[in-house]
Formats: structure tokens, C-alpha cells, sequence
């Protein structure tokens, strides 16, 4: 382990690192060139302590996991780096000695624009538990420039604006260049016979340099340290001195600047052919990159390649990275000269794929003529491998033209990459129990009744240690204070935690934090924006991406339903309650950017009526991200998981806000199913259909009307979209509801209204019930163990990767472990 520095000594390395990066002293620098200060030592203490991690790997000699993900939304790293260290308290003290408040350096760094949504934020929760628990593990993504957007909301519209994260996030970027991958696409491939041997060639291809960036993420009181790796594009050819001397400047900086788009900026709007095609490339050049940077470190520690399974483990986190597969292959045929039978029995071994979804659009198929054109070996490879595929399902399934199609990896002029993402991994899992199941009864039915050993599940978790212990600190030192420190190494021992459920002075000390945290939020919003939140009243909390399943809209009809009584009659009185929005809408999604204008009226039209306003408010958060959520989440008391049954794979909101004691409101979607098993359907609302009752409705015809004429309630707040709020009509989303083109109401907002509004009576009722409340938000906190990330990445280790940590072993010996669906030298840089 490595020797932490002192305050003593921390307090130098700042003022040495002042001197050689600024040439100040702690007494003249600006708080920008003090974090900037720390965080570069927090990056050498890191660095020093991987080298040492790094060397125990090597000499163990045993497997490692590369998990591949186009996003890892990280939020910040100082904060979390600090406390993984257990360097917080040090630096603090050794910087108000210099006159500055750890804090504040918070504040001086950008949320790393790496992510978007879920998927990232599971990549991160699980970056840190897999160097907490001392596995072997690297992580592979793209160096954005550019984030998703920086969003501004001007007259209650979305406008995007560049989200420019890197000056003060490249502090924690380590280059190496000596590690540098050309990825190759277009042009022509050319294939000749040598020796009995099959050769390939390539002409005229668009070479594009992988110029790697590294972060390093430490473990929680841990030796690991788990390194991130992201590949940043460059253009291989020399700057084009010619043109710049006889004045065309811009051509010579285009003839540079066409690879470098490639990470220019994450998720390029897909909703014309030039986005699709950046958003292919993207993908390709990560899996390559990060391929041919496995197979580099594997030879030279290894000097063999048919030991690769053995060894080494890619996991592959939803579709984007399924081109690892055939990339994979494209190295052990052409490079390695194995046999295709071979190749193919390595890469199956090799690879694992999560799920993340059974929405069709996010199930990517490529254009096959933009794809054959983009990248022709590659087309090539995955033409071999779904004819050799079709041959194995037309004897499974003989004669079954129809089903032989839908399994196919290339049907009507569509490349499916979840059917190759499936085809190519020994294992398939969902990310809920329910998600699990609807995968093997639904989307990826009939490759389960070809080989159902492949697929199983492995319910989503957190870094509880970020978003409790450090987001949280309130509670943690209740619950260390309570339970002791262990549920912090080994989070299921949170369900001790339940022992004080009748303990009065722990409920009164729980109801003290949240208000606490509620206070802390409510200044600091004020500040950003200028607007001052009651904190005694509710906090009722809807913070996801937004998306027409994820039904945002619901949440709405119910606030305009209440926004409409409270309008009717004066003499009306509720309990305050204040209704929390964040969310971002694709720049391209149309109809999710009016729900967010229709949420900044709504709330500016009842911000202009005081008596209403002191019932009820609506509060958009502008450009909602991590470090925003680390404010928020402790915070809030009413979580909104509200999804249509059956869309929602699993979330991961939901388990941070149960977490810190938040009371869920949701369908039986998601990991709504397991939670509710958790903490006892006492101690979660649970509304609405079920995924079967939607299956059953589509079926017979879904006719929002019915429920629409039905309804008073419902007719009134749907008639009052028309009418709009401050000046706005929103007849489209009325239409939407009613008329839409397809079926109206595809996600049955109408058909669920009236089992949601009432269940948020009763929610509001019970909260009238202090002790009542706090019991169950007690229960909630205590039963929210299983859901961290810990749990998660040991289920992946056991089942899937067959990864044992290298260090000690921190595995619990007594952990509950879910149900199921069923040597020498030096390798990488």
C-alpha cells in the first residue's frame, strides 16, 4: 500500500505545485490554480498508487475484465478521489491553512462531459466498486470534447450550448501518446490467396489515430485502482505545410480537423445521415481502438494469443460496443492467422453483454449499405458470422423463414447490432429481475430457446459510498453513530439499520437531517438561480432523462389537475408541496423539449399567484447533472418512478433516492419490482398497471378516449393543455394524448392517471404522519443495501466474468446473494 502524505507534507506539494504550474504562492493564487494545484497532486498519488496495484496484477497473472461503454458520466473527481483515499480530512486542514476551504475547490471543477444518463452513471457506480473490491478491472470510452449539451432554459425552451468540460477536467487526463492505435475504415478491401492462406489487403482507407487519455479511479479503502482509458482522434498525416504557405489556411486546418471530429462531442444528433454515419464511426473507432489495446497488453505479457479467454474478459455495456465482436475477430483471422472456428471459439468466450433496454429505437441497427461502405472488412466478418449463425437457427428452427429473419444479424437491408451483440457473448443479462424476464419472454425470445444458459440478470447498483456516505454526510454519521462503519465496505449491512425503525430519537435525529439537507439544497439553488424553494414543504422529485416512457407528462396532468382545484376554490388547502424537474431533452426529440417548455410555464403561471404559490410549486432545474443530483438527491423525500410497466430496464436514480431515505412513488417497472421486495409494500407506493396489464391492453386496442371521457379530472386537466399556461397552447400534446398519429398515448398516461393521483392522496396523507413518514423512509434507507454497486460488480466477478479480486479479498462471507435467472513480465501501459 502506498505511504499517504501528511498534512504536513500535503501542505508542499500544493505550494510546490503552485510555484512549478503558476509561479504563485498559496498567498497571491486564485482559487482556479489551487484546485488545479490539488488535483494534479491527488493525480500523482493515484498514479503511484496504480504502478504498485499494476505490478501485483502482473505477477498474479490472473484474469482481467475491460469494460467498454460509449459514456462514463463521472461527475467530479476530487471529491470522490479524496475521500476513496481517505485524503479529505488532510487536505482540508492543510489547505485552511493556506486559506482555502476544500469545498470551495468543489466548485472550481466541471462535471467531466463523458455521459448522458443511466448507462454512464452505471459505468462510473461501477468503476468504483470494481477498484473497491480490488478487481482487476479497465474501463474503455471516448475522450469527448464536448459534452452531451450545457442546457439553457430561455422562455421555458431548451436551447444547447456547447458543454466545454475540459479546462479544469484535464487535470485528472494522463496522455499517452507511446500507446497511440490506428483504426482503419472506408476504402477497399482486397482479398488474395498466399500459401493456402486467405490475405487481406486494404487500399485507399480513412486512417484515424487512437490517441489515448487515462483517469484513474480509486477504490475505497482499497489497493486497487481502476484505470479509465479514453481515446481521443487524430489525424494521422502530416499538417499540410504547402497549403498553409500559399494562404489556404482553411484547407490545411480541414485536412486535420475531419478525424478529430470523431470525439468531438457525445452522441451527435442521428436524425439525418451524416449524425448516423459519425455516430457508426464513433463506435467503430472505440472497439478497435480498445481491441487492438487488449491484444497489445495480452501479448506482452502472455507472447500467446490462444490463452486470450482465459485471461482476459470484455464485457460490453448495452449495444454501441457490440463492434468489439467482429473487430475481435478481424484480429485473430487477419492478424493472428486463426482458423475462423478458432477465432470464433475465443471471441464467444470472451465476450459478455448487458442489456439496457427493450425500447426499440435504442436496439441500434445501421444502414447495411452506409455500413458496408464505412467499414468493408468488418461487413464482411459479420456477413460470415450470421451465415454460419442462420445455418445453427434453421436447425433449430426448420423451415421458420420468418422467425430465421428476426433473428438474423442482417435483415431487409438493416444491420441489428443487439442480435450480433447476442450472437457473439457467452452471456446475455438484463439489469432487473423484470427486465430479465421480459428479455427472455419478448425481445430475445427465440435465441433463449436456442441457448437458454446464455442469458441471466444482474439487478443495477450504486456507489453507495458516493451517494450516501460522501453526498450524505448527515446520514452517514447517523448511520456510523447507529450500525457502526461496516455498511460502508459492506453495504447490506445498511438492513441493521431497520433494528432503530421504532427508536424515536433516531426518527427525530432522521426527520432533523433531511430537513437539514433540505435547507442545504434550497440555499444553494437560490443562489445559482435566484429562486427561493419553502423547505416545509415537500420535496416531491422527478430527476431522469427526458422521454415520453419515463412519463414525465403523468407527473404533469397530476400537478395541473391539483394547479385546477386549487384555482376553483379559494378555500382550498393542501399541504405544501414543491415538485422538482430535471431532466435534458436529444437535441432532435421534439416532443420531449415541449414537455419541458410545458413544465417551465406551468411553473412560471402558478409562480404569479401567491396564494396558490404558497401550496404549491414547480421548479425546473436547469442543466441537471451529477454534482447537481449530490445536492439534490439527500434532499429529496418523494421519488417519482413512474415509468410504463415494462419499459424501464431497471433505473439507477431510483436506488440513490431510496438510499437517502426518499419515499418511491412507481409502477411495478424496473427495479421498482425488487425494491418494493426490499422494504415491504408498507413502505413503498406502487400504482398502475403491470407489465402483463399493458401487454393485455395493447392487445386488445388501447383507447385513451375512454379514459379521457371517463374521467372529470382527467378531461380537465388534457382540456387545459389546449388552453395552455402563460400564454402557451399546447394543443399538440393534448393531440398527442387524444389523436396521436399510431395509437394515442402510447404509454397510457391517461389509462394510469387516476390509480396515480390517488396514490398520491394517500402519500400525502401518510406524510401528515411525522414519525410514520420517518419510519418508512428509515426502512427504505435500511433495505436499500442490495442495490449497491458493490453487490452488482461481485455478481458479475462470480457469474459471468469468473474475475477473483487481486489484494485482499473483500468480498462479505455472509452476503446475500440474489436469486438468479439463471506470469511473468509487463502488460498493459
Amino acid at each position: 500500500m502506498i505511504t499517504k502524505p501528511d498534512k504536513k507534507e500535503i501542505t508542499r506539494l500544493i505550494e510546490e505545485r503552485l510555484s512549478r504550474l503558476f509561479g504563485e504562492s498559496a498567498a497571491t493564487a486564485t482559487p482556479e490554480q489551487v484546485y488545479r494545484a490539488v488535483a494534479s497532486t491527488v493525480t500523482d498519488i493515484l498514479s503511484q498508487k496504480r504502478s504498485e496495484y499494476k505490478e501485483k496484477v502482473d505477477s498474479a497473472g490472473g484474469k482481467k475484465v475491460y469494460y467498454i461503454c460509449m459514456e462514463f458520466l463521472l461527475g467530479r473527481s476530487l471529491r470522490t478521489n479524496l475521500h476513496n483515499l481517505g485524503l479529505a480530512e488532510d487536505y482540508a486542514d492543510a489547505l485552511a491553512e493556506l486559506g482555502f476551504d476544500l469545498h470551495d475547490l468543489y466548485e472550481c471543477e466541471p462535471d467531466a462531459g463523458l455521459g448522458n444518463g443511466g448507462l454512464g452513471r452505471l459505468a462510473a457506480c461501477f468503476a468504483d466498486s470494481l477498484a473497491s473490491c480490488n478487481y482487476p478491472a479497465y474501463g474503455f470510452s471516448i475522450c469527448y470534447e464536448y459534452g452531451l449539451f450545457r442546457q439553457k432554459i430561455a422562455d421555458g425552451l431548451q436551447v444547447e450550448l456547447p458543454d466545454n468540460w475540459l479546462p479544469g477536467g484535464d487535470v485528472w487526463l494522463q496522455p499517452r501518446p507511446d500507446r497511440t492505435f490506428t483504426v482503419r475504415m472506408g476504402g477497399r478491401v482486397v482479398e488474395e490467396w498466399k500459401n493456402d492462406r486467405l490475405e487481406i489487403r486494404y487500399e485507399n482507407t480513412q486512417d484515424v489515430e487512437a490517441v489515448p487519455y487515462d483517469m484513474m479511479i480509486s477504490g475505497a479503502d482499497s489497493e486497487s485502482v481502476v484505470r479509465l482509458r479514453l481515446f481521443k482522434a487524430r489525424d494521422p498525416g502530416a499538417f499540410n505545410m504547402g497549403l498553409f504557405a500559399r494562404g489556404q489556411y482553411a484547407r490545411a486546418i480541414e485536412e486535420i480537423s475531419g478525424a478529430e471530429i470523431i470525439s468531438k462531442v457525445l452522441y451527435p444528433t442521428d436524425n439525418h445521415n451524416e449524425g448516423k454515419l459519425l455516430r457508426l464511426t464513433q463506435q467503430y473507432f472505440l472497439c478497435s481502438a480498445s481491441v487492438q489495446n487488449i491484444i497489445r497488453d495480452h501479448m506482452a505479457h502472455y507472447r500467446r494469443i490462444d490463452n486470450l479467454a482465459e485471461k482476459v474478459a470484455i464485457h460490453i455495456n448495452d449495444t454501441h460496443p457490440s463492434l468489439v465482436i467482429p473487430e475481435l475477430m478481424r484480429v485473430l483471422v487477419d492478424d493472428y492467422r486463426l482458423s475462423w472456428e478458432r477465432a470464433w471459439e475465443i471471441t464467444v468466450k470472451t465476450v459478455s453483454y448487458t442489456n439496457h433496454t427493450v425500447m426499440p429505437e435504442a436496439l441500434e441497427k445501421w444502414n447495411e449499405d452506409i455500413f458496408r461502405l464505412r467499414l468493408p472488412r468488418i461487413y464482411m466478418i459479420i456477413k460470415e458470422i450470421n451465415e454460419r449463425f442462420c445455418r445453427e437457427a434453421w436447425e433449430a428452427f426448420p423451415g421458420d423463414w420468418d422467425r430465421i429473419a428476426n433473428l438474423s444479424l442482417i435483415n431487409r437491408g438493416q444491420m441489428h447490432m443487439a442480435n450480433l451483440a447476442v450472437v457473439g457473448s457467452h452471456s446475455v443479462n438484463g439489469v432487473s429481475k423484470l427486465h430479465s424476464k421480459i428479455l427472455t419472454d419478448t425481445v430475445f425470445k427465440d435465441y433463449y430457446r436456442m441457448t437458454p444458459g446464455k442469458f441471466t440478470n444482474v439487478t443495477n447498483g450504486v456507489a453507495h459510498r458516493r451517494w450516501l456516505c460522501y453526498s450524505n454526510p448527515k446520514l452517514a454519521s447517523l448511520l456510523d453513530d447507529t450500525i457502526g462503519p461496516a455498511y460502508r465496505s459492506d453495504p447490506e449491512r445498511l438492513a441493521d439499520f431497520a433494528a432503530c425503525a421504532d427508536d424515536m430519537s433516531v426518527l427525530s435525529r432522521l426527520r432533523g437531517i433531511k430537513h437539514a439537507n433540505k435547507i442545504d439544497f434550497a440555499r444553494m439553488n437560490e443562489k445559482k438561480t435566484g429562486v427561493a424553494i419553502d423547505t416545509h414543504s415537500v420535496f416531491d422529485v422527478q430527476i431522469k432523462r427526458l422521454h415520453e416512457y419515463k412519463r414525465q407528462l403523468l407527473n404533469l396532468l397530476n400537478i395541473i389537475n391539483l394547479y385546477g382545484e386549487l384555482l376553483s376554490d379559494p378555500n382550498m388547502r393542501i399541504y405544501p408541496r414543491t415538485y422538482i424537474f430535471g431532466a435534458k431533452a436529444a437535441p432532435g426529440y421534439d416532443l420531449a423539449k415541449r414537455i419541458i417548455q410545458l413544465t417551465c410555464l406551468l411553473s412560471a403561471e402558478i409562480e404569479s399567484q401567491p396564494r396558490i404559490r404558497e401550496q404549491l410549486r414547480v421548479v425546473f432545474l436547469e442543466n441537471y447533472s451529477v454534482s447537481l443530483a449530490e445536492a439534490l438527491i439527500p434532499a429529496s423525500e418523494i421519488s417519482e418512478q413512474i415509468s410504463l410497466a415494462g419499459c424501464e430496464a431497471s433505473g439507477t436514480g431510483c436506488m440513490k433516492l431510496m438510499m437517502n431515505g426518499a419515499l418511491t412513488v412507481g409502477t411495478l417497472d424496473g427495479a421498482n419490482v425488487e425494491m418494493k421486495d426490499a422494504v415491504g409494500a408498507e413502505n413503498i407506493y406502487i400504482f398502475g398497471l403491470g407489465a402483463d396489464d399493458v401487454a393485455n391492453l395493447r392487445m386488445a386496442g388501447y383507447n385513451s378516449a375512454l379514459y379521457y371521457a371517463g374521467n372529470e379530472r382527467l378531461r380537465s386537466a388534457v382540456d387545459r393543455l389546449g388552453r395552455g399556461f402563460s400564454g402557451e397552447p399546447f394543443e399538440d400534446l393534448k393531440n398527442y394524448l387524444l389523436a396521436g398519429q399510431g395509437m394515442a398515448d402510447p404509454y397510457m398516461c391517461l389509462a394510469d392517471f387516476d390509480s396515480y393521483r390517488l396514490m398520491h392522496e394517500k402519500m400525502y396523507s401518510d406524510y401528515l404522519d411525522r414519525s410514520g413518514w420517518s419510519r418508512k423512509s428509515l426502512m427504505n434507507i435500511a433495505g436499500s443495501g442490495f442495490f449497491a454497486a458493490d453487490r452488482a460488480v461481485r455478481e458479475y466477478a462470480d457469474r459471468i466474468w469468473d474475475l477473483v479480486p487481486v489484494g485482499e479479498d473483500k468480498r462479505p462471507h455472509t452476503a446475500n446473494a440474489p436469486e438468479s435467472a439463471g506470469t511473468s513480465g509487463h502488460s498493459e501501459g
